[in-house]
């Protein structure tokens, strides 16, 4: 159903390099020394092999230490030349000789040509007997594959669970990140960063240096860099990256291999989202920056990695009331604007532009608005925005600010009057009392005012007192946008009044009441 690939081959072969074979107590006893091809003791070694024949190289598929006393090669260095090469095109992962009676000193003639194909030779100065190397070997390999495959199935089974309980991405990431020790890295083709895990210091050192890893993600980025493709039927759409696994390579390619699997799986059966992977990693970016929890500093790392140019630029952070996410992306596009889009939990959207420092950022703004009211066709859409922000620092209370505002106007009454772009100054009275909404004073005060209209039965009086206080106290409008007579309409004023124990004709009275009721709404809100 699906198909991954690494940057390595893909089969598992849990395997030994050739330093880690040198390193076991029993072959240490016989005293190895490198002769050649020191450079390459990293290589994996899949079995070890004995043999005495010259024609060794024809009976090797790759990957194994061959061990030879050199019998049948002494005395003719052409056989010798020959022996090394053949194990070269076998791409044997290294030779091994019993220094003796064939060879009682290494032969220079096959160091010089083992150091030319860059095969590592390895003389072993002490008698030693090959079969001891050859069990402990054998064993360790078998050990290690048994062990691999118990983790293939304990990764497998955890993953297949977290998806089909509808865990979202981050979590099969951090169960990926818990096996693997090490930062995990999801990006789509473009080395845009979707989404993290791993612990949060290591994969800021990853994100900080991420311009250098992408420009290298097609080949080798270094150690422990293993790379798994995602996609399906022949259409890749992603990668994921273990970032600096300490662990075998062999062993590595196995977890990346089974987190592809199960990422493709997650994508393909909706991932417990209505989000795109990219939609969910802007909101978790933007949300990280609106709640302060995180400070702006140590989020900048992930904004450039997820895309968003920081380097001296201009950010203008924007929320629109009741956005679709999906059409202010396209919109950004048609504009060749760079930014962010992700949806609040309140229904708006946050957008946070990033803009060249010479570019006119009032006008932008102003022109991106336009541009949403004519797509909407609703003349009442509004943009609400903060003032431009040059410091990254300062984008998240940029971003509060303009969902301060977002909010102050989100039920006006009288949203035709506002223009395209509302800042704090255009939200007058209603913003002061969104920012004290929930101060305990303030709420007393709403309640004190407003208690005779408080009880369910009584909102539709109380929708009647919004309405003309929201008309400026204008009864013709209100008895219209209700669809009464005036005489009815005086007879719920009365009835209002009454209640309240105040004078609506009285300024003050009516304007205590008013902001009573601004911060009852603000509080439901």
């Amino acid at each position: 159903m699906t198909t991954t690939s690494v940057t390595s081959h893909s089969g598992f072969e849990p395997a030994l390099s050739v330093r880690q074979v040198l390193t076991l107590e029993r072959v240490q006893a016989g005293e190895p020394e490198v002769v050649a091809g020191a450079g390459q003791l990293d290589r994996p070694v899949r079995w070890v092999h004995v043999a005495e024949a010259a024609d060794v190289g024809v009976m090797l598929s790759g990957g194994e230490m061959v061990l030879t006393t050199g019998v049948l090669l002494a005395g003719d260095e052409a056989k010798q030349v020959e022996y090394i090469q053949s194990l070269h095109r076998a791409e044997a992962a290294a030779v091994v000789l019993g220094l003796g009676r064939a060879f009682p000193t290494p032969p220079e003639v096959m160091r010089r040509a083992a150091e030319r194909c860059g095969l590592p030779m390895v003389v072993l100065h002490r008698p030693f007997p090959f079969a001891e190397l050859t069990e402990e070997v054998q064993s360790r390999l078998v050990r290690r594959k048994f062990a691999a495959v118990s983790l293939s199935e304990t990764v497998r089974t955890a993953l297949t669970g977290l998806i089909t309980a509808g865990a979202p991405l981050q979590r099969l990431l951090d169960e990926v990140a818990q096996h693997s020790g090490c930062p995990v890295v999801v990006t789509n083709l473009a080395h845009r960063v979707l989404a993290t895990a791993g612990e949060r210091p290591a994969v800021d050192d990853v994100l900080r240096d991420w311009e250098r890893i992408a420009r290298q993600a097609g080949g080798s980025v270094g150690d422990g860099w293993i790379r798994a493709e995602l996609g399906g039927r022949g259409e890749r759409w992603g990668r994921l990256l273990l970032c600096g696994y300490r662990g075998d390579t062999a062993t590595g390619r196995l977890l990346a291999d089974r987190a592809a699997e199960a990422l493709v799986l997650h994508r393909m059966l909706g991932g417990g989202s209505a989000h795109t992977w990219e939609e969910q990693s802007a909101q978790s970016l933007v949300t990280d920056l609106v709640s302060g929890v995180v400070p702006a500093r140590q989020l900048l790392p992930r904004a450039r990695a997820a895309g968003l140019p920081v380097n001296r630029r201009t950010f203008v952070p924007l929320v629109v009331p009741a956005g679709e996410p999906g059409q202010l992306e396209r919109m950004l596009r048609v504009l060749g604007l760079p930014g962010l889009v992700a949806e609040l939990a309140d229904g708006a959207t946050a957008v946070l532009l990033s803009l060249a420092r010479d570019q006119q950022a009032d006008a932008l703004t102003a022109h991106f608005a336009a541009r949403l009211r004519t797509e909407t066709g609703l003349p009442n859409t509004v943009v609400a925005a903060a003032d431009p922000r040059t410091d990254w620092d300062d984008v998240p209370a940029g971003l509060r600010e303009a969902r301060h505002v977002a909010d102050a106007v989100a039920d006006s009454a009288t949203a035709l009057d506002l223009p395209a772009v509302v800042r704090l100054r255009d939200v007058h009275l209603r913003g002061l009392i969104r920012l004290l909404r929930d101060d305990p004073q303030v709420q007393s005060f709403a309640e004190r005012e407003l208690d005779g209209l408080l009880c369910g039965a009584d909102q539709e009086l109380l929708n009647v007192l919004r309405t003309y206080l929201a008309t400026g106290r204008n009864k013709s409008r209100t008895a219209q946008l209700h669809h009464v007579s005036r005489p009815a309409l005086y007879r719920r004023l009365e009835a209002i009044q009454t209640r309240l124990g105040v004078d609506l004709d009285d300024f003050e009275q009516a304007a205590s009441v008013h902001i009573a009721l601004l911060a009852h709404d603000a509080q439901q809100g």
